[in-house]
C-alpha cells in the first residue's frame, strides 16, 4: 500500500534520524559528519531535511541550513532503503535514486545508515504498519 501522506513519510523516515540522534553510538557520528541532507520524495510528495550538526529533522527546505546534497526517490523506495532492501550505488546507477550535490558525503553515510535499519523496521511493526514492510 505504501505511505498515504507526506506526514507519514516525515514521521517514519524523518523519525529514524530522530531516533539515531538519541543513540549514544550513532548520534555523535552523524553529528560529526557536519552534513545537511535533503530527501525529496514523490508518491506522496515530501521533503525531509536532516541537519546533522544541529541534530534536527525538518519538513521542507525553509528555516535552516541548506542541504549539501539532495537525494530524490519515490517514498516507496525510501521505505525499502531503510529496511535494507536497496543497494544505494546500484539504485543511483539505475537512476532510481537521483543525487544532486556532494555524492561522496552521502556514500560516507551509508555504513551509518545500515545501523538504522533495525529500529526503522521495529517502528513500523510497533505501529502496526505491516503494509510498509518490504
Amino acid at each position: 500500500m505504501g505511505f498515504t501522506s507526506s506526514a507519514e513519510v516525515v514521521k517514519y523516515i524523518g523519525g529514524i534520524f530522530e531516533t539515531a540522534f538519541e543513540d549514544a553510538e550513532i548520534g555523535p557520528k552523524l553529528e560529526a559528519t557536519g552534513l545537511v541532507v535533503a530527501f525529496d520524495f514523490t508518491d506522496p510528495e515530501a521533503v525531509v531535511v536532516i541537519d546533522m550538526p544541529n541534530k534536527s529533522v525538518r519538513e521542507g527546505l525553509e528555516g535552516g541550513a541548506p542541504p549539501v546534497a539532495t537525494m530524490s526517490m519515490t517514498a516507496d523506495l525510501g521505505n525499502a532503503y531503510w529496511q535494507g532492501k536497496v543497494n544505494l550505488p546500484l539504485a543511483m546507477a539505475k537512476k532510481k535514486i537521483k543525487v544532486d550535490g556532494n555524492v561522496a558525503s552521502l556514500l560516507k553515510l551509508a555504513p551509518l545508515g545500515k545501523k538504522l535499519y533495525p529500529p526503522y523496521i521495529e517502528r513500523l511493526k510497533a505501529d502496526g504498519r505491516d503494509d510498509l514492510l518490504a
